[in-house]
């Protein structure tokens, strides 16, 4: 269950946010593969000019996401070429931009599945990260979902995560560098996610 203070945080420049957010009934977000790439594409359309991405997990009925709200002048420099108001926040900015990519994707969705009414739960949950551990101990939590919810008996397997793109080098529109330096590079970010030993002696 959410803190209450997570329906609140107010979202500001530069600093690391774990975003997360259900469907209303509890029931399926993504039906089939087309879904999972339709979320990926339009959160990419809408959030990526206003946030960097450092980790997400697509679930059947939620998702996970670590994110960075870029700089004042980036912020700036969109909010002019968007023709946002010059007086909204960055707070005012990203949720806008999360409205209307949860709009975009509920609509499409809904037209699919014959479906009416709202789908995402609102408001969306949304946790400050306030330092490097938490940081390294997200990334793991969202990675390790679809273990914990029995989707299947290897994390590394799961698609419609930021693991194995990370893991791979694969291209990609995640901050994957600045990622494996958290963890000291490449083998030591696949230790953390699968040696219980090495994970307790380094955070």
């Amino acid at each position: 269950m959410a803190k209450v203070e997570h329906y609140f945080t107010k979202f500001e420049a530069d600093k690391f946010y774990h975003i997360y957010n259900r469907c209303i009934d509890k029931k399926a977000l993504f039906k089939n593969e087309d879904n999972y790439y339709f979320f990926l594409k339009r959160y990419n359309d809408y959030l990526l000019p206003v946030v960097q991405t450092y980790a997400y997990c697509l679930l059947g009925n939620h998702f996970h996401l670590l994110i960075r709200i870029r700089s004042e002048l980036e912020l700036n420099s969109f909010k002019n070429e968007a023709g946002i108001k010059l007086s909204w926040s960055a707070h005012d900015m990203v949720s806008h931009q999360f409205r209307k990519f949860f709009q975009s994707y509920s609509m499409a969705f809904n037209k699919q599945q014959g479906r009416i009414g709202t789908l995402f739960q609102t408001p969306f949950k949304r946790a400050l990260v306030t330092n490097e551990k938490y940081l390294k101990r997200l990334v793991y939590y969202i990675h390790m979902n679809p273990l914990q919810h029995g989707l299947v008996d290897d994390f590394r397997l799961w698609k419609w995560s930021s693991y194995r793109a990370i893991a791979m080098h694969a291209p990609n529109t995640l901050e994957s560098q600045e990622i494996l330096h958290w963890f000291g590079g490449a083998i030591e970010f696949e230790k953390f996610h699968t040696d219980k030993i090495y994970r307790l002696k380094y955070v």
